[in-house]
C-alpha cells in the first residue's frame, strides 16, 4: 500500500471519529438571555428546547415564537461553528465540499 493510500485511510477514520463525536455531542443556543434554551449535536440534530414558565404569555405568543427561533438559530449557529473547527483542524484549515 502506498504511503498516499495510508494518508487517505487515516484521515478517513479520523473523520469517520470527529463525525461520530459531533454526533454525540451537544450544544446550546440561548434566547431572552436564557429563557429559552435549545440543544443541538454538532452535526446539527435538534435535541430539545427548554423555554422558562415565566416567559408564557397566552396573550403574546409571538414573542415566544420569536424567542425559539432565535434559541434554534443560535444552538445551529453553534453547532456549525464547531463542526468547522474541528473539521478544520483535520483538513488542515482547507475547506473541503461535502466535509464543511
Amino acid at each position: 500500500m502506498s504511503v498516499n493510500m495510508k494518508m487517505i485511510q487515516q484521515m478517513q477514520t479520523r473523520l469517520e471519529s470527529m463525525q461520530k463525536e459531533l454526533a454525540e455531542t451537544v450544544v446550546e443556543g440561548a434566547a431572552g438571555g436564557g429563557v429559552v434554551k435549545a440543544q443541538v449535536t454538532g452535526a446539527r440534530d435538534f435535541r430539545g428546547i427548554s423555554i422558562d414558565p415565566s416567559v408564557v404569555d397566552p396573550n403574546d405568543v409571538e414573542v415566544l415564537e420569536d424567542l425559539v427561533t432565535v434559541a434554534i438559530q443560535d444552538a445551529m449557529n453553534r453547532a456549525t461553528a464547531l463542526a468547522e473547527d474541528k473539521m478544520g483542524a483535520l483538513t488542515g484549515g482547507m475547506r473541503i465540499p461535502g466535509l464543511m
